[in-house]
């Protein structure tokens, strides 16, 4: 300092500049040519640990910033990242060489900014990795997958594969998300075994994955990695509780093979993996040229099938449930069928998946309820007034609380609702949602009734009916085919039926065909209901207008059958007695 410069400042004077230089929130050092330390305020004593607050970080790298500094006569502004054992701080610091009173003196100032790295840390993690697994993001996949792109080494080949967890939905709908985000973190783990440091699996969305494996010498190679993964997944999972199992269907590409692009290269490993879902899911295929040919088919139809909801091109056939004893008609289900571009009939089978998966089922439930609301005086001539009518909603839709609610006020504004019965499968039941302890309720006070559809082809079991709260149950036509013929489904038809009768639970008997099967179980059963071919295939709204009021398809269908009488001596065979 310039000694005379300050020589007329008083002592008080000194003592006031002291203690604002001490208790500047900013550390400040000054440190003479040998590094000896002139001066230290508060904050830096507290920053380098010198006030004996916490352990004294490393300062090495500080010591080597201030000797360049020095050195090159020159400041230097560097971020320094001081750990002490337990904790990280990061100060940016300025070191700026000066000459005062004949002494070279370095000047250094240090501002903590340990907050706005970690939330710069924490920016950057959350854009380049996924919060729940802790993966790359996709973005990272694709910039290291570029990079291999980018290099261009003739020979160098690598593989993508598309993973995406079968009936992820279903298990969130089951056990809840946190269960759901539980699954994903173990699945990833046992994913992410046995990679190599030049693989790479990232987490791109909910309940899909992206694999980078490079290099590769061969597809047989990739092959067998890929099978002895998706075995590692066949053990079950346990978590809070519940033992899970999941499976995942896996999509694979080749480079150069399939694409000399990331995007074209992931887009067919995706067209793989679809190939896989509808073929079973669970297992792996490489793609190849005819899967591109059936993926343009598939975005055919489902550009179709929104068209066909807009231009409301679906319609309903209505089967009826019938007395197996009086033979008078106690119901009726309403079928969805698409009418397609040349106007024939489809059957649900061919689109009612797509259309669950594409988010189309909610909109195409209510169109089926809008069809049979206009044609109610036409139900109610053909079928009877006191026909109830069934609607089919499926388990996905059952586990939304959103459209049973939306669902539940349009079955209110038909001004009939207590008609109407919803048909849902078991896995709704068994699901841990709200669907029993919020949304039944809403059903119940409309008064209306609640079957349970295919019972015996889902997760539930016989001890489960008893939490179930139900009106309806209607045995999977499984069980009914050929029961005459089969004792191990006459046995399990008994169970159920006494378990149901004790619960006051109305039985239906499904995809009833042929008379032997009727006559089983008339002879053989308290089984009243039953619904099928024998009695009546689905009619649609059209064969109805042009069906007298006294004749209708249903009604003659069923009074058609043979007599009471001529089937005595068959049904009381004693062949048939339980």
């Amino acid at each position: 300092m310039n000694d005379n410069r300050y020589s007329g400042a008083s002592e008080a004077e000194l003592g006031f500049l002291k203690e604002i230089v001490r208790m500047l929130p900013a550390g400040l050092t000054v440190q003479d040519a040998h590094g000896e330390l002139l001066l230290v305020n508060d904050a830096a004593a507290a920053q380098l640990g010198i006030d004996g607050s916490h352990p004294s970080p490393d300062l090495a790298p500080r010591r080597e910033a201030c000797r360049r500094a020095l050195s090159a006569g020159q400041a230097v502004v560097t971020e320094e990242a001081l750990h002490d054992g337990a904790a990280r701080q990061v100060l940016l610091t300025t070191h700026r060489p000066v000459r005062l009173a004949g002494r070279e003196l370095l000047i250094s100032a240090s501002s903590d900014i340990t907050e706005q790295k970690n939330f710069e840390d924490q920016l950057f993690r959350s854009a380049y990795f996924d919060e729940l697994t802790g993966l790359p993001s996709r973005r990272v996949i694709e910039h290291r997958a570029n990079g291999l792109l980018g290099r261009d080494r003739g020979g160098e080949r690598f593989a993508l594969a598309f993973l995406d967890v079968d009936n992820f939905k279903h298990i969130n709908d089951y056990y809840g998300h946190t269960v759901g985000d539980a699954l994903l973190v173990e699945l990833s783990r046992r994913l992410g075994r046995d990679l190599r440091d030049s693989d790479m699996l990232s987490r791109i969305s909910g309940d899909e994955f992206l694999l980078l494996l490079a290099p590769i010498q061969s597809q047989e190679e990739v092959a067998e990695f890929m099978q002895s993964t998706l075995e590692r997944l066949t053990a079950p999972f346990f978590i809070d509780n519940s033992e899970l199992f999941a499976s995942t269907s896996v999509g694979i590409s080749l480079y150069p093979d399939h694409g000399r692009s990331f995007e074209t290269l992931r887009q067919n490993a995706d067209i793989a993996m679809y190939r896989i879902k509808n073929d079973g899911k669970g297992s792996a295929a490489f793609f190849d040229a005819g899967m591109e040919r059936e993926a343009l088919a598939r975005t055919k139809v489902e550009q179709s099938l929104r068209l066909a909801i807009l231009e409301k091109r679906f319609c309903c056939a209505f089967q009826s449930k019938v007395d197996i004893r009086t033979e008078a008609v106690k119901g009726i289900e309403a079928l969805v069928r698409l009418r397609d571009d040349d106007g024939v009939i489809q059957a649900p089978g061919s689109f009612i998946n797509l259309a669950s998966e594409l988010g189309l089922i909610d909109e195409l439930t209510h169109l089926v309820l809008a069809e049979i609301v206009k044609s109610i005086d036409l139900i109610n001539e053909t079928f009877g007034a006191e026909a109830t009518i069934s609607i089919n909603v499926a388990a996905k839709q059952a586990g939304n609380p959103e459209f049973m609610r939306s669902f539940a006020q349009a079955l209110d504004d038909t001004g009939f609702p207590q008609r109407f019965m919803i048909e849902v499968t078991e896995d709704a039941f068994v699901a841990k949602n709200h669907f029993q302890a919020e949304i039944l309720p809403m059903f119940r006070k409309l008064g209306v009734g609640i079957s349970i559809d295919d019972f015996g082809t889902g997760y539930s079991s016989l001890s489960a009916l008893a939490d179930i709260t139900a009106d309806e149950i209607k045995i999977d036509r499984s069980f009914i085919t050929d029961i005459h013929k089969r004792p191990r489904s006459q046995g399990i038809l008994r169970a159920i039926e006494s378990l149901s009768e004790a619960l006051g639970m109305t039985v239906i008997a499904e995809g009833l065909e042929s008379y032997e099967e009727l006559a089983y179980l008339q002879a053989a059963t308290k089984i009243r209901y039953a619904q099928g071919y024998y009695f009546s295939r689905p009619i649609f709204l059209e064969e109805l207008k042009l069906a007298t009021p006294a004749a209708s398809e249903s009604r003659a269908s069923v009074a058609s059958r043979p007599t009471q009488q001529s089937r005595q001596a068959y049904s009381r065979a004693s062949a048939y007695r339980r």
